[in-house]
């Protein structure tokens, strides 16, 4: 058994007299705590904590509770109340700045090919032409190829040159291929939608509204609405007529045969030529046209005729046989347009638009407002006159809202629907943009009328 020597016991010397005096001033402290908590409420306790704890910036105790030794923060139980919670800074919370992202201010450009960007597409800002392709890419698993062995510099006129490297410019960029939705999920999201808006609908009929201020055409619309729908009428009588001019669509079957494919061919694009006409004789009867500048009306018209044209097709689509009908005879199905040489990407989103409007049971007039609003759009690339392209356009869009709440009085949301429609052409703009290179790609020459009014260099 070991026995403990003097030169054992540390030589504490004056420092044992500092603990002492620590351990007696600590105990002083939870005296004081105490008493506090008897003849205090908790919140003055708090406040007293924090004024001590603030009064020395070095974080040292007060004069009156000092002690030689310092207190270990580990030996102190902490005062909850005191703690900082995350986020905070001295107890106090930091109030995060909250708000949209901010507003696009018009002048934004494609992160892709330098276009003009139309929002944030799959992570990126992108126009609409390079979003569908992304999109399209993304879905088939695409696989392209490049002749410049992927060194194309990606711009305007390279995107529709090399998709290669487009698509691989969309990925630097920091296009997400997650953020893209399969068919099935875009079906299914079509689904809700109609659901919520059926819902929608139903409870605008049950719930009961107040009394609306009675809505009336004036003279002027009632004209102005009477000849839209005779203007169009005498404009599809003439391409009536001129039916017998039209290429015969081949009887023949064959899917090799180099000259039937020429000759279907033919048979669209003579049939498109007739449509082109119909809308720049429409175009140029409307009240107002003909005082923009030539300039105005060559940009109106070469943005706004596809988008016609395809307001015009969906009028023609019958949905019992799903297929669409030119000059009362000529009736297509996708298979027909495929035939012709058109690729399903862009049959497959016409036909789905048309069986959307077909669901709104427009009539004449409610077409022939759609078209005008739509021909006088200040928003295109090239018009100068902006404020007075807006002018032209007022007068068509106040008479298609009073026309549709006299016809439809229990349907409020039927205005801003068939306005909503304008936009998703915009989007099918883009994708006949795509149709028309694939068409080149193909060597299938258009005729002069149509490569100009789609900028097409040949």
């Amino acid at each position: 058994m070991s026995t403990l020597s003097v030169t054992d016991i540390p030589d504490v010397g004056h420092d044992e007299r500092k603990v002492f005096d620590s351990e007696l001033q600590l105990d002083c402290v939870v005296e004081e705590r105490k008493a506090a908590l008897k003849n205090h409420s908790l919140l003055m306790l708090n406040h007293d904590l924090d004024t001590s704890s603030s009064s020395s910036p070095n974080g040292d105790a007060p004069p009156e509770m000092s002690c030689p030794l310092p207190v270990e923060p580990a030996h102190i139980k902490p005062d909850p109340a005191a703690e900082d919670t995350p986020g905070s800074i001295d107890g106090q919370p930091v109030k995060r700045k909250k708000g949209p992202a901010p507003k696009m201010l018009g002048n934004e450009v494609c992160s892709v090919c330098g276009d003009k960007a139309s929002g944030f597409h799959y992570n990126v800002l992108s126009c609409e032409g390079c979003k569908g392709f992304f999109r399209r890419s993304v879905i088939k698993n695409a696989a392209y190829v490049c002749k410049n062995d992927g060194r194309c510099e990606m711009d305007m006129y390279m995107r529709r040159k090399c998709q290669q490297c487009r698509l691989r410019k969309c990925r630097e960029a920091g296009m997400l291929e997650q953020c893209v939705l399969s068919e099935e999920q875009i079906r299914l999201k079509k689904q809700k939608k109609q659901h919520d808006d059926d819902t929608a609908r139903t409870s605008a009929v049950v719930t009961p509204t107040p009394p609306q201020e009675t809505v009336c055409l004036d003279p002027q619309q009632q004209e102005m609405i009477e000849k839209l729908v005779s203007m169009q009428k005498q404009c599809n009588k003439r391409s009536f007529l001129d039916r017998p001019k039209v290429t015969p669509w081949p009887q023949s079957q064959d899917p090799q045969n180099r000259e039937v494919r020429q000759q279907r061919f033919a048979h669209f694009t003579e049939l498109a030529i007739m449509s082109v006409q119909e809308i720049v004789d429409f175009a140029k009867q409307l009240p107002g046209f003909l005082e923009l500048t030539r300039e105005d009306q060559i940009a109106l018209l070469k943005t706004s005729t596809i988008e016609i044209m395809l307001l015009e097709t969906s009028r023609r689509y019958n949905p019992a046989i799903d297929s669409i009908t030119f000059l009362k005879d000529f009736s297509y199905n996708k298979e027909d347009f495929a035939k012709a040489g058109l690729q399903f990407e862009f049959i497959n989103p016409i036909f789905e638009f048309s069986k959307g409007m077909n669901d709104l049971q427009l009539d004449e007039a409610e077409y022939a407002l759609l078209i005008a609003i739509n021909i006088f759009s200040a928003d295109r690339p090239n018009v100068q006159d902006h404020e007075l392209v807006e002018r032209l356009q007022q007068p068509y869009v106040d008479a298609l809202r009073s026309y549709i709440l006299i016809k439809r009085p229990n349907d409020h949301l039927m205005f801003p629907r068939m306005l909503m429609k304008l936009v998703s052409l915009r989007t099918l703009s883009s994708v006949h943009s795509e149709q028309v290179f694939a068409l080149r790609l193909q060597d299938k020459k258009l005729p002069p009328l149509l490569s100009e009014i789609w900028d097409v260099n040949e």
